[in-house]
């Protein structure tokens, strides 16, 4: 069984930076893609990044040079770090993991607010 834990959302003003983390355990053999999605009120949950085993990666336009996503392996942590945050990336922020074994996390809110 897969579990994911996201850590690390909170408020921010628009500019800032944030750093989303996700510990994931269980069966590491459904890790082989990791990801961040988002959902917005009112919105379907989009992918913000993706980042395979062998470490490429792939990105939403909004996300291009704003966001980075990492993993490190050795300790089954995926990590997004955030900067120059807009408004409209206010969202609750959810770690994915798989195949074979799809599995979402609980999901961290990220409010960017003046």
């Amino acid at each position: 069984q897969v579990q994911l834990v996201e850590s690390g959302g909170g408020s921010v003003q628009p500019g800032g930076t944030l750093r989303l983390s996700c510990a994931a355990s269980g069966n590491i053999l459904s890790f082989n893609t990791m990801a961040w999605y988002r959902q917005a009120p009112g919105k379907q949950r989009e992918l913000v990044a993706q980042i395979l085993r062998g470490g490429q990666t792939t990105y939403a336009d909004f996300a291009k040079g704003r966001f980075t996503v990492s993993r490190d392996d050795a300790i089954t942590m995926l990590y997004l770090q955030m900067s120059s945050l807009k408004p409209e990336d206010t969202a609750v922020y959810y770690c994915y993991s798989g195949p074979p074994t799809i599995t979402w996390g609980q999901g961290t809110q990220v409010t960017v607010s003046s």
